[in-house]
């Protein structure tokens, strides 16, 4: 499997921004910026015609040519729960259990992104 460069490179600027939120302690974005980098790593995996216009973490993996280990997988499907939340003040209410995300949410999201990017490194 062969990584599409252009798509890491957006998903390592996601991932360098999630960083960076989290030292100015802006945790919904830096759950964000995690989802948002795992969803374009797991879209650089995908040859372009393969690749689905979904912004679903949970779809992606049903999708990708990679085996992952059950535990990051379950990690990385529940970063689809920050994807409207974090980015609209009316978002569902009851999208995250206890209003917006926390430190330990925004953390646990920005590690599961350097897991996922860890792995793919393999084939790089």
């Amino acid at each position: 499997m062969q990584l599409d460069p252009k798509w890491l490179v957006f998903a390592d600027n996601d991932l360098q921004t999630a960083e960076i939120l989290l030292r100015e302690e802006i945790w919904n974005q830096v759950c964000f910026h995690s989802q948002q980098a795992v969803e374009k790593y797991l879209k650089a995996s995908l040859a372009p015609k393969s690749r689905p216009r979904s912004h679903k973490v949970t779809d992606l993996l049903t999708r990708i040519p990679v085996d992952l280990d059950e535990t990051l997988k379950k990690d990385l499907r529940r970063l689809d729960r920050f994807y409207i939340p974090t980015r609209y003040p009316d978002a569902l209410p009851g999208s995250i259990e206890e209003g917006m995300p926390t430190k330990e949410d925004a953390e646990s999201a920005l590690c599961t992104a350097k897991a996922l990017r860890s792995v793919l490194q393999k084939f790089l």
